[in-house]
């Protein structure tokens, strides 16, 4: 949404600008945990979208103590250039009541936007409930066209009033451009007041960026049910035979590769006829269907159905993390570590928890039986 508009790559500009004054001096710094007490000023990152989240919300619930701090430095900082242009956020950029307004938009649409986010990257997180969340969004995010705006300006001008800030967008000059010569006199640009301005070419204009973002999701997902929506507990019972049956080759032929599929239809359909005869209503997700069928090994083809939907990404945040540990791993003095060894301590740093859990003991028992056994039998 930000990249997209450009008085959003601005807006996010200055927020890296008010962090970049304090984060480089330890002075400077001291004068701003003075000031805000509550939650330091974060910085922004290029590979986190989540960072912005924290970096709007820091100064959107301390905008008076950050601006007292800006013009703290102002006043004390012997670096002239730093002090002018400490003075010069405090007094200019915040007090502007358009940056206080997009504070607020960024603000409430960032912190929805992040709820729904950590929804979708938790551990039972599957197709079908991602679809709701992310319908939930789409519709959020239209109601908030519609009430967003001026909710926003009642909130910013709450701020201003705080601030002693003028609630009011500031007029600019218009340009007046050249006309061509094939141009008739009598046509006239369309020309809005700052406000409006404001609410076409930003609020607008970044709302229907995430809308039509999130509709493109939305839809690449309902591919995904239209596949295996089927074989979801609360769709499978009560199924009509037919529907069933066109389900099982809908995705035989989406699993085929060069005329092999890696299901059968008919197999799947008998499979899944039978599982619905068993007591299974206390099964509300895929995966404790898949737990089901590994423990009574006798449903090849469902259980290969439900295993390749369970792998289908909600997110890529998990992939992301993971590309972030190997980093950490892959340092200048690893350099010459071979594939084995990395993709291990890799899986180890990655499920950390699991391994933590890990009865060591055991372990070592196991392996020593198993090495004595191999030992006993060299011998003989």
């Amino acid at each position: 949404m930000a990249n997209k508009c450009v008085k959003g790559k601005n807006y996010f500009g200055l927020i890296q600008r008010i962090y970049t004054i304090f984060a480089n001096s330890t002075k400077r710094w001291e004068i701003l945990k003075d000031n805000v007490k509550a939650s330091s000023l974060k910085s922004l990152c290029q590979t986190r979208w989540e960072s912005r989240v924290e970096s709007v919300k820091a100064i959107k619930l301390q905008l008076v103590d950050v601006r007292e701090a800006l013009l703290e430095v102002g006043e004390k900082d012997n670096d002239a250039a730093v002090a002018s242009e400490a003075t010069s956020l405090a007094e200019k950029e915040l007090g502007d009541f358009e940056f206080l307004v997009s504070t607020v938009i960024w603000y409430q649409v960032l912190n929805y936007v992040n709820i729904v986010s950590k929804k979708l990257q938790s551990k039972d997180m599957h197709v079908d409930n991602a679809i709701k969340e992310i319908n939930k969004l789409i519709e959020y995010f239209k109601d908030y066209r519609e009430t967003g705006f001026s909710n926003a300006i009642i909130e910013a001008k709450e701020i201003a009033i705080e601030l002693g800030i003028e609630p009011i967008f500031p007029q600019k000059r218009l340009i007046q451009r050249k006309r061509r010569f094939d141009e008739s006199s009598s046509s006239e640009e369309v020309s809005f007041t700052a406000e409006e301005n404001f609410r076409v070419n930003y609020f607008l204009y970044i709302v229907d960026q995430a809308s039509s973002s999130l509709e493109t999701i939305f839809e690449q997902f309902k591919e995904y049910d239209k596949l295996f929506g089927f074989v979801f507990p609360h769709n499978l019972k009560g199924m009509e035979d037919k529907d069933l049956k066109s389900s099982c080759h809908r995705l035989e032929n989406a699993l085929k590769f060069k005329e092999k599929s890696d299901i059968d239809a008919e197999e799947l359909y008998t499979e899944l006829k039978v599982f619905e005869t068993l007591d299974t209503n206390e099964f509300s997700n895929p995966i404790d269907v898949l737990k089901f069928l590994k423990e009574l090994d006798y449903f090849p083809n469902a259980s290969i159905a439900y295993r390749i939907l369970l792998t289908i990404p909600v997110t890529v945040a998990s992939a992301e993390r993971s590309f972030s540990k190997l980093k950490l791993l892959k340092s200048y003095l690893r350099s010459t570590m071979n594939q084995q060894r990395f993709s291990g301590l890799a899986m180890i740093s990655i499920e950390n928890e699991i391994l933590e859990s890990i009865e060591y003991d055991e372990l070592i028992n196991q392996f020593a039986i198993k090495n004595a056994r191999r030992a006993s039998r060299i011998v003989g």
